[in-house]
């Protein structure tokens, strides 16, 4: 590239004192912050997170597409997202290379659509198991309850995913503790990440060894199970059987224990935590829209009758789709993700050189009022067949794009069309009076307080 390029300073900059200066506020919850910078200076900005570290925000889709599709070999995942496999292993979600490559393709197969489809009776059972309970409590109560939505429907996606790894039903309490553990976890990684100048304190205090033996514990859980598998010698039809019995092309062996053991750590925390947020979303959203409740249970009677749905069905479900669509496009889980350049580069004019970290700002681009009309109403329609066209690129990527789009999208959205048909089956849902939610960006977008909302039994 010629001396003479423009640089990355000639970006609007955020300077480092200000940075430093609301650090505190973007650790408590970054989306106002990042907002606020980029509705003043432009789509594209420099910051310093912490006041420390320069990186490069972005909400331009151009740009995201440059980084995530067309120019995606020169800006890998950066040290932001690969630090977590210090707590979590070096699975899919927290490794590049040629190393994530051969694990890409040799993990792909075990999401591919027809063993989806294979799965939609296992996710109907527990969907039962989850909500036959909340059926007896209504019933007992008037015909009503009101429940704690993000408990619910994250119990329900981590016992979908538990399954769907493990085959048989782990203990209740084994359940809930790894869940706490993937939380705490999370918290603190983010806050590490966020306050990088609490490095000293955090190590002192013994934080950090802390949160290690928090990870060192999920791993002994998990550990178990996959042990037990080897040595009872059973075959099942699940992920972990998927894990073991994979061998790399070129030499026809295994993954190892620790391969094994990384990549369903991984898809343990990345195959609840996205969908029992979205999921959240969804019920926090439908409990104020009546008119998409009463328009969802028309196309319902139409293609399902009184019959539960199949997988076959889900492409005939089209406004169920629409409706997980829009809430993923308000609440994108995976709100941000980041890259980091290997070699110098050039976007529309602008020199990225050689390190620049790129903070991709997915909740901005879904918000932005020069790619969507009324951002911040739902409104499915925007995801109909006529209007998914009119979309610019990457202005929606709830899942990534590129070739690290998410090996589980269609995991993910089978599992939420499920759920929100099997729910409005059994109830219909009701706002309740309480405080606003409030947003809490860890890894991924979730509420920083559990709501509630009132599920009724239909007669």
């Amino acid at each position: 590239m010629p001396a003479t390029s423009p640089v990355v300073g000639r970006l609007p900059v955020v300077p480092r004192l200000r940075s430093l200066r609301n650090s505190m506020a973007l650790a408590a919850n970054p989306l106002p912050m990042l907002d606020s910078y980029l509705n003043e200076l432009g789509d594209s900005l420099i910051m310093y997170l912490g006041g420390v570290q320069k990186s490069l925000l972005t909400r331009d889709p151009g740009l995201i597409q440059h980084v995530l599709q067309k120019n995606h070999r020169n800006f890998p995942k950066s040290w932001m997202s690969l630090g977590f496999a210090r707590y979590m292993g070096h699975g899919l979600l927290t490794s590049e290379g040629n190393y994530w490559l051969q694990q890409r393709r040799l993990i792909q197969p075990g999401f591919h659509r027809q063993r989806v489809a294979a799965l939609t009776d296992l996710m109907l059972s527990v969907i039962d198991d989850c909500l036959d309970p909340l059926k007896k409590q209504a019933a007992q109560q008037g015909g009503a309850v009101e429940a704690p939505v993000h408990e619910m429907m994250t119990t329900l996606t981590f016992r979908i995913i538990a399954r769907s790894v493990f085959s048989s039903n782990l203990p209740e309490a084994e359940l809930q503790r790894m869940a706490w553990l993937i939380t705490a976890i999370q918290a603190f990684y983010v806050r590490s990440v966020r306050q990088p100048y609490l490095f000293p304190w955090l190590t002192v205090t013994g934080q950090y060894r802390r949160h290690d033996q928090y990870a060192a514990e999920l791993r002994r859980l998990m550990l178990k199970y996959i042990r037990e598998r080897q040595r009872s010698g059973e075959t099942h039809d699940d992920l972990l059987q998927m894990l073991l019995d994979a061998r790399y092309e070129d030499s026809g062996q295994p993954m190892t224990e620790t391969q094994v053991l990384d990549e369903a750590a991984i898809l343990l925390v990345a195959g609840h935590e996205t969908s029992a947020n979205a999921l959240s979303w969804v019920w926090h959203l439908l409990a104020q829209h009546p008119e998409v409740v009463a328009k969802l249970r028309r196309e319902m009677a139409e293609v399902l009758g009184d019959r539960r749905p199949a997988f076959a069905d889900l492409p005939r479900l089209g406004y169920a789709l629409q409706v997980v669509q829009e809430t993923m496009r308000l609440y994108p889980p995976a709100w941000i993700t980041d890259r980091i350049s290997l070699e110098d580069d050039e976007y529309n004019g602008v020199f990225l050189p050689k390190g620049t970290l790129i903070s991709i700002y997915l909740y901005g681009v879904h918000h932005s009022p020069k790619l969507w009309d009324e951002p911040e109403v739902f409104r499915p329609e925007r995801f109909a067949p006529e209007q998914v066209r009119q979309h610019a690129p990457y202005a929606y990527a709830p899942f990534g794009g590129g070739p690290r789009l998410c090996i589980g999208n269609q995991f993910a959205l089978t599992e939420m069309q499920l759920v929100l048909l099997e729910t409005l089956r059994r109830f219909d849902v009701e706002p309740v009076v309480q405080p606003p939610v409030q947003l809490e960006p860890l890894i991924t977008l979730r509420p920083r307080h559990d709501f509630r909302v009132r599920f009724r039994l239909r007669t």
